[in-house]
């Protein structure tokens, strides 16, 4: 009976997954998606708990209790740290498939065949690399170590070198498995490829390596599932492998870079001389009181937030500025750059926190033609998606990168706390138009202040 159970527990799970993916993928259908996937990963685990293998749920049940203790306070995160969070869940699920493979290589080694032992040195090797990349992700997006890029010279070819000499010990325990002294030699050198991996790429580059992340996790997942003839595994982890890449691949588009620039490119190192050269520019400034007289004149309004937005956890201030434009008769919506924030659809996440109507947010390619009709467009800590160098200055490391056309809206407002570049290390030339107002200050504080000018204004 239990026999006969499991694989259609198994079933139904791999359907939830799908599903989920694809109700996941529209915004209506967003929490339908969720709750599918989570009910998914249920069954798969009560269809593995059911296994007549397992003599003993001693071990198990601590595990669930470790599991829950770690993940419960992880789940009450704010949102302004999804991204640490998702860099976190990638580094933990990796490194659990490199523990298993690790598990089964000392115990089946060298009695394993060529096929598995592949899929297990894969394993393995994703595993490793995606849990130190992961780790420093994490260290980056929470600003314990630097977000700049760190670089230094013929760094690639270390990095290259050490993929290589992974790579070949890797081949060699696939042609000799008992070659057991060799296995901790590899391990170590997929863990430190792993970090030398992330200490060259910015911050401005994090939403594609999160996902690229992903791809790694779920691939290594799936190489699991060969490992331990496990189809739903495999099923899985190839539906996270493929949507991970598919994500990078739509990353790379919105920046009109290549996988190669990000990973090895060094986007966003500073540029010693863009920020001196930015100082000695004029601005136009505004105090909150002129900006909000600038909004009672408007009668459309295009909102563009950034990360400054999440830094300074302004999104429900922000809400409150909606509501009370929108009570004025203002049509406001809000553009949304696929790139701005920290990770894929970082401020979709944000906005939807503090209760934005969904069909307020626009992406780029659709709000790009109405800045010309708006009257102000609103831009909260948002700098490199904005910066029009990206149109036409070839020396710049933007050069190319689809940007908010919001230059071309009657009025520019910007938040912002200084005159400080972007993760890309260059002056925005927005900020020095005729058109462009300044406001400094921290965001959450500059918009309320601009709620209560408003509303004491109409």
């Amino acid at each position: 009976m239990i026999d006969r159970a499991i694989p259609l527990l198994y079933l139904a799970a791999a359907a939830s997954f799908i599903l989920a993916l694809k109700w996941l993928s529209s915004v209506p259908t967003a929490r339908r998606g969720v709750i599918v996937g989570a009910a998914g990963m249920a069954l798969a685990v009560a269809g593995t708990l059911m296994k007549p293998e397992i003599e003993s749920y001693r071990w198990i049940a601590v595990a669930f209790v470790a599991g829950t203790a770690i993940g419960v306070p992880m789940a009450m995160m704010p949102m302004t740290a999804v991204p640490q969070r998702t860099a976190l869940s990638h580094a933990f699920g990796a490194l659990a498939a490199a523990l298993v493979g690790t598990a089964e290589f000392y115990l089946r080694a060298p009695a394993i065949d060529r096929f598995i032992m592949g899929a297990l040195v894969l394993e393995v090797l994703l595993g490793f690399l995606t849990f130190t990349a992961s780790l420093m992700a994490f260290g980056k997006l929470q600003e314990i170590l630097p977000t700049r890029p760190i670089t230094w010279r013929n760094q690639n070819i270390l990095n290259f070198t050490l993929l290589g000499l992974a790579a070949a010990s890797g081949a060699y325990l696939v042609a000799r498995p008992d070659a057991i002294p060799l296995f901790p030699v590899f391990g170590g050198l997929a863990l430190v490829f792993g970090v030398m991996l992330i200490i060259p790429i910015g911050g401005a580059d994090m939403p594609t390596v999160i996902s690229l992340l992903n791809s790694y996790a779920g691939l290594s997942a799936a190489a699991m599932g060969f490992v331990l003839d496990n189809k739903l595994l495999i099923i899985a982890g190839a539906l996270d492998g493929s949507s991970g890449l598919i994500l990078s691949v739509i990353m790379c588009r919105a920046m009109n870079r290549s996988f190669t620039n990000v990973l090895f490119g060094a986007f966003g190192q500073v540029q010693a001389t863009a920020g001196a050269a930015g100082e000695q520019r004029a601005v136009r400034s505004a105090t909150p009181e002129e900006a909000a007289g600038v909004l009672q004149a408007a009668s459309r309004v295009i909102v563009v937030p950034g990360y400054g937005m999440a830094v300074a956890q302004a999104q429900h201030k922000v809400r409150e500025l909606y509501d009370a434009l929108t009570k004025a008769g203002v049509d406001v919506r809000f553009a949304i750059h696929p790139v701005a924030g920290r990770m894929p659809g970082h401020m979709n996440v944000l906005l939807a926190e503090a209760n934005i109507p969904y069909d307020r947010l626009v992406e780029m390619e659709e709000v790009n033609s109405d800045f010309p009709q708006a009257d102000v467009a609103l831009v909260i800590g948002a700098n490199d998606v904005t910066n029009p160098a990206a149109r036409h200055d070839t020396n710049s490391p933007i050069y190319g990168m689809p940007i908010l056309d919001v230059d071309k809206a009657r009025t520019v407002m910007v938040i912002k706390r200084s005159m400080s570049p972007g993760f890309a290390g260059i002056d925005n030339e927005l900020y020095y138009l005729d058109r462009t107002l300044m406001v400094f200050g921290d965001a959450k504080a500059v918009v309320g202040n601009l709620v209560k000018e408003f509303a004491g204004g109409t």
